[in-house]
């Protein structure tokens, strides 16, 4: 290994308001100082998308630094490691919307799932970065939603459920062919080399998954795949594998009335006594005393980090 510093990741977990599309964070409290701490980055369980109204500083999405100012917008799929940092000393406005793309297309389309499927290929496959005075309709697409989450008018979900759509399809149409050369495009590189095995755990937790078919899911051996990812992630496939797991577990006792048996089942595990191991292990607490307090607990959760430097 060189001698570069490795990169600290914390995975945050996101939850869409009941009954609400978006999760949006909007606002003077979004003033604030980002960051400044080039070697910790973040990612996340639903796509971002951030609009800059004020502040300068620099954007890092994996491997790569832009710089950003008022105006910018960020695409942000799921599973792509980033951080801002705002100019030392000074602060920032940001705004962001956070959404499921699949949860969306999967609803509008119920009928037509390799269409659906096809176009959150696409909107997963990358990030984009796009600089002042670039893709103006989807900053004005943006701004809209940004707007209709803020003011909460009349028939605002049938309104914000349009423009989603059509953000998506502006986003999956840059990775048609005659877009391959679109400026705002970031390629995958670093920790983005395990980032299929990530899209793969998120899609097939709930199946008893292996450590080849992840290390097939990015195309490389098993000893190889291993190694990149406690190298990028601080923990090893299966650790990860389970966080997921239990996370899903979380929203499944929060949102019905499951025995613990089907709760096990439907997030991967075979025996009930490895699901409550590893539920204490990663909560604090057992399944049972979690579903009669989950606020008591939520912190732990929300809270679990991808870090070499503190274990579970």
């Amino acid at each position: 290994m060189s001698g570069k510093k490795k990169q600290e990741l914390e995975f945050r977990y996101y939850e869409i308001p009941h009954g609400e599309l978006v999760l949006a964070l909007l606002g003077k409290s979004w003033i604030r100082e980002y960051g400044n701490d080039v070697t910790k980055l973040h990612f996340h369980n639903l796509l971002e998308i951030g609009y800059c109204i004020d502040g300068e500083g620099e954007m890092i999405l994996d491997e790569e630094t832009f710089p950003y100012g008022p105006g910018m917008l960020t695409v942000i799929p799921v599973n792509c490691p980033h951080t801002t940092n705002s100019r030392i000393n000074t602060k920032s406005y940001w705004e962001y919307i956070y959404f499921d793309p699949e949860h969306l297309l999967n609803e509008l389309y119920s009928d037509n799932q390799r269409f659906a499927k096809k176009i959150i290929e696409a909107v997963n496959k990358r990030a984009y970065i796009y600089q002042p005075g670039e893709n103006g309709e989807l900053v004005t697409l943006v701004r809209l939603i940004m707007e209709e989450c803020r003011v909460k008018k009349s028939f605002s979900s049938e309104i914000i459920r349009g423009m989603l759509l059509s953000v998506i399809i502006a986003i999956a149409r840059k990775e048609s062919p005659e877009e391959s050369q679109e400026s705002g495009k970031v390629q995958g590189g670093g920790i983005r080399q395990i980032s299929n095995a990530l899209d793969y755990i998120d899609k097939h937790y709930m199946e008893q998954v292996h450590l080849d078919e992840m290390a097939a899911a990015c195309s490389f051996s098993e000893t190889h795949f291993r190694r990149l990812f406690v190298e990028y992630m601080n923990m090893t496939p299966m650790e990860y594998l389970n966080l997921v797991r239990i996370r899903q577990a979380c929203e499944l006792m929060k949102k019905t009335n499951c025995t613990m048996e089907e709760v096990a089942a439907r997030t991967g595990y075979t025996a009930v006594s490895t699901f409550n191991r590893n539920f204490r292990k990663i909560v604090g607490t057992s399944p049972y005393q979690y579903k009669k307090n989950s606020g008591a607990y939520q912190g732990k959760l929300l809270n679990a980090r991808v870090s070499a430097k503190k274990g579970w």
